[in-house]
């Protein structure tokens, strides 16, 4: 570590916004700046990011942390960076990018993951991935990229994810890290690449796109002269590659414990649900659904059930109170709204309306399926918006215990960070709904403290990772928050019933599907066939 350098920096680039952020050497958080990272959505399920724009934005974030933190250049011990999951970003000759990535929201892939499932090496696949298959992850989007558009797997050099393809930018290396290449082309156990895994997702012939696999924890590489002039830190500063966004912030949040029972939800715009174990302990359900994503610890995993949407649910049912009240003048702030919502809760009866939250078109966690919509169940002519509203929240801590019941037994402890972290209310809810002790992370930006733990044990400044969680984690977590009894008994008997329906629905969504489906065919207009065949019944008219 070089003299005076006492700084460490994460930087977090999330699907709408790229954070860098400054922390010294115990944890304590000097400095974040921020900048929005667009992404465009299109109705065949596209969703795609710029990936010459997220490297500029991300060096623009770094730039402007150095306006914010004095010294910030001489002073970086280290950067780490972590990024979204899953989705596939393509890099070719030169280390250019091959196109847009592909990110997780993507849904194109729908018709490979269906064949995928069929294989009979889908089990098999499961098992030592640990990983059930959906549209999110680079597997099934390689995969219906290598069926419906060889010209650009053709193209590429190298296949990477977000974090990895910063990396790049930083470094000039191509890579990737044990998390997210062990949950998506390999085993969980030995944290490794597996030939069968790769069979399986029919990509053999293409394994060669498959990067490197370094841990940032034991290994940095320099940040390059070009990176340096781009972001205002001195070339050579040490930059070690983070794992996944998921584990970064759980990380941050507090998931690793050394006493049982303890979970962590991050409910952000999505919802990950995850407990910590060792590799031997991993019980993999028969469904074949969830993630096993490795910690940067050895011998230690995260079992994992992800919600697509958490407040995005929150986001959309006060955006229809917004656009309402627009008609009939000043469309009111987000943050006046949100800050209505305690007093809607506190007006509307508990779990009399059931709300699944698949707004996100789809589900991933702890079932998979493509089709999955949101729905409201229940409703009656005396509801009014406050219960709408009190039933979107209900419906986000329904999720999470679904996803919890989907992995044994409940959590006795639930260490809580994203956005639901900021608020009593929801915290409440999710208590109830859970039956677990909640305690909130007073850490900001868990994302980038977890990724600025992993370089502060790759420079030495903590021997292990527990030595820095004990200064940079323990600290920062609330009192527990017990849940209110009455109502978590009353939430304990509506699970039963949204479960029941969410189970009852998927016939419904299969069919909508099907429908919409029909619609976009038949607003493309008649395939070319079906057109010659009507030029040739107009001649022989």
């Amino acid at each position: 570590m070089a003299e005076g350098a006492d700084i460490l920096i994460g930087i977090d680039a999330g699907t709408s916004v790229i954070k860098a952020v400054a922390f010294d050497l115990a944890g304590n958080q000097l400095g974040t700046a921020a900048v929005v990272n667009t992404y465009r959505e299109e109705p065949d399920g596209s969703a795609v990011q710029s990936m010459e724009r997220t490297w500029a934005d991300c060096a623009k974030a770094l730039r402007e942390l150095g306006q914010m933190v004095e010294g910030l250049s001489r002073r970086a011990a280290a950067v780490s960076v972590t990024g979204q999951g899953d989705g596939t970003w393509l890099v070719g000759a030169g280390n250019r990018p091959v196109g847009d990535a592909w990110l997780w929201l993507d849904a194109r892939s729908a018709p490979a993951v269906r064949r995928l499932w069929d294989s009979p090496l889908e089990r098999t696949r499961f098992e030592r991935t640990g990983t059930g298959l959906n549209t999110c992850q680079q597997g099934a989007q390689l995969a219906h990229m290598a069926a419906e558009h060889p010209e650009l797997i053709d193209r590429a050099e190298v296949a990477l994810h977000c974090k990895d393809w910063l990396h790049l930018c930083l470094t000039g290396v191509r890579a990737t890290d044990p998390s997210e290449a062990s949950f998506t082309f390999g085993n969980f156990r030995d944290r490794a690449y597996d030939d069968t895994v790769i069979e399986a997702l029919g990509l053999s012939g293409r394994r060669h796109l498959l990067p490197p696999i370094i841990d940032g924890t034991t290994i940095t590489h320099p940040l390059t002269r070009e990176a340096a002039q781009a972001t205002g830190l001195r070339e050579g500063t040490p930059v070690s590659l983070g794992y996944v966004d998921m584990v970064m912030t759980a990380l941050g949040a507090g998931v690793h414990a050394r006493e049982p029972g303890v979970a962590c939800s991050t409910v952000g715009s999505t919802g990950v649900h995850m407990r910590a174990v060792r590799s031997q302990d991993v019980v993999l359900n028969a469904e074949g659904t969830g993630y096993v994503i490795a910690l940067p610890i050895p011998g230690i995993v995260t079992q994992v059930q992800t919600n697509m949407a958490a407040t995005l649910n929150i986001d959309w049912v006060l955006g229809l109170g917004a656009d309402l009240l627009a008609e009939f003048g000043e469309r009111p702030a987000k943050a006046d709204l949100v800050a209505r919502i305690e007093g809607w809760l506190a007006r509307s009866e508990p779990g009399a309306i059931l709300y699944h939250p698949y707004i996100s078109a789809g589900e991933r966690g702890p079932f998979i399926d493509p089709d999955a919509r949101a729905s409201f169940i229940g409703l009656s002519s005396g509801h009014r918006y406050p219960d709408l509203v009190r039933a979107v929240v209900e419906g986000i801590a329904m999720a999470a215990r679904d996803c919890y019941a989907a992995m044994g037994e409940m959590p006795r402890e639930l260490r809580l960070t994203g956005g639901a972290a900021r608020s009593r209310a929801l915290r409440s809810v999710l208590a109830a709904a859970t039956g677990a002790g909640v305690r909130a992370s007073a850490r900001d930006e868990a994302g980038a403290a977890g990724a600025a733990m992993m370089a502060a044990v790759a420079i030495g400044a903590y021997p292990t990772m527990d030595a820095c969680i004990e200064t940079w984690v323990t600290p920062l977590l609330g009192a527990p928050e017990a849940p209110d009894k009455r109502l978590a008994a009353r939430y304990a008997r509506t699970f039963e019933g949204y479960r029941n329906a969410r189970l009852g629905l998927r016939p419904v969504w299969n069919q909508m599907a099907a429908l919409r489906s029909r619609d976009l065919r038949l607003d493309a207009g008649p395939e070319p066939a079906e057109l010659a065949i009507a030029a040739e019944t107009d001649t022989r008219s």
